[in-house]
């Protein structure tokens, strides 16, 4: 598995984005296709966070211009260390 980009999140824990998760993002969200920088910085500096669905997941999100009014990142903590599941664009907050 190789990553693409890490990163901490604020609680200080490693984050990565692999090459496998982002081809699984921009397959079924192709809008943030070139925005992997932009992920990833929501995970280190998000405007919002939240609890995730699940246990152990959390979602980070970050306001942008482009290509949407927000970034949404969901991240999957194992171990003391997270994996971005998915990411995409939204329009408003949930």
């Amino acid at each position: 598995m190789t990553v693409r980009g890490a990163v901490s999140d604020p609680d200080g824990r490693h984050v990565e984005l692999t090459d496998e998760r982002w081809e699984h993002i921009v397959e079924r969200h192709p809008e943030i296709d070139g925005y992997d920088d932009e992920v990833l910085q929501a995970v280190g500096a998000p405007d919002e966070r939240f609890p995730g669905g699940v246990e152990n997941e959390e979602w980070f999100y970050a306001r942008t211009d482009a290509p949407s009014n927000w970034l949404k990142v969901v991240v999957a903590y194992a171990e003391g260390r997270g994996y971005i599941v998915t990411a995409y664009a939204r329009k408003s907050m949930p």
